[in-house]
């Protein structure tokens, strides 16, 4: 990369500090348990919207984890939801009734929130539906993994967000607070993945999985980007470009071994499609507030009236990490 490129790239990060600084008059504190924040804690920072029957069970996979503190962006909720977090002993939460799109889809929130309170600590931004996976997490917590990353000197850790979905028809199993949503969104593609290298960030750019096959089948190429760096040990000088699909400076999106071998990667179970999916697919086709004219969302609502099974013959059912190791979804490098 030439000195002009490395120019543009630390004016543009510049810039996105400066964005999310200005965009903190947006946030409105409502529950500060910051003080109890120890210096070693492992943070966790959201956005939600109405996840009121998701969070309980969301709450305690990653406390069972070892996150030490929660960091929520409400983004206007009237489920219950705010009250519900407000209540959480770990948790602190601002409230914002500004424009979600307006934010960057919420990246200029968590960026200010990262920049003010993250320093110095393991940072992990994950959605809730969004479960993290990682080598040896079935008798190693997340602190064994961050541990070994400072030791190791790594600063990001990479995770592929794999889609999960039911067998049948996806209001066919209701889903209950509290309960895990794997148990019934265990299915996921083994394989029907495209990847590409972004040459100005560097970093990965992965699509396909059932989100292409089904909702984008005739423009692949739209299909959503499956590559998320969410754990990062946080710096004030980091900013987030795009969702967690990479961030600024573009040496933490080199989470990939460039002379063939493979770096220590994860998985982000994704269990969006689940009885609850019609409804939030049109509440949020309705809202507008989402990437490139909510392409997305579109596509859900024009299949979602068809009844879509994203089940199919190829479809694999979800045993463990090591399962996904061996399929060539996540690694654990040299990570022994």
């Amino acid at each position: 990369m030439g000195l002009f490129q490395r120019y543009r790239l630390r004016l543009q990060r510049k810039r996105w500090r400066i964005r999310a600084f200005r965009k903190r008059r947006e946030l409105k504190r409502i529950a500060d348990r910051t003080d109890n924040i120890r210096p070693d804690d492992i943070l966790l920072f959201s956005t939600q919207r109405n996840e009121l029957i998701r969070l309980p069970y969301f709450l305690q996979y990653y406390r069972d984890m070892g996150v030490g503190h929660f960091f929520f962006v409400d983004n206007d909720s009237d489920d219950g939801s705010l009250d519900y977090l407000m209540d959480q002993p770990d948790v602190s939460v601002w409230l914002t009734k500004s424009s979600y799109k307006r934010a960057r889809f919420g990246v200029d929130w968590l960026n200010w929130l990262q920049m003010k309170y993250a320093h110095g600590h393991w940072s992990l931004t994950v959605d809730p539906d969004e479960f993290l996976i990682y080598p040896f997490c079935d008798t190693r917590p997340l602190r064994a993994l961050t541990d070994w990353l400072d030791a190791s000197s790594i600063k990001s850790f990479s995770a592929m967000l794999l889609d999960m979905y039911p067998k049948g028809r996806l209001d066919e199993q209701p889903y209950h607070a509290g309960q895990d949503p794997i148990e019934i969104a265990t299915w996921f593609d083994s394989g029907n993945y495209t990847m590409s290298r972004n040459h100005l960030f560097t970093n990965l750019w992965i699509q396909g999985g059932p989100r292409a096959r089904v909702f984008f089948k005739d423009t692949p190429e739209k299909a959503p980007a499956l590559n998320k760096v969410p754990l990062v040990k946080w710096d004030k000088r980091y900013a987030y470009a795009s969702s967690t699909h990479m961030l600024l400076p573009r040496g933490l999106n080199q989470v990939y071994d460039e002379w063939g071998g493979e770096k220590a990667s994860g998985v982000l179970l994704h269990a969006k499609f689940l009885d609850t999916f019609g409804a939030k697919a049109e509440e949020e086709l309705e809202r507008a507030q989402h990437y490139a004219g909510s392409v997305e969302y579109k596509a859900y609502a024009a299949q979602m009236r068809d009844d879509p099974q994203l089940w199919c013959k190829w479809s694999e059912r979800y045993i463990n990490w090591r399962q996904l190791e061996i399929l060539g979804l996540m690694s654990k490098g040299n990570w022994a």
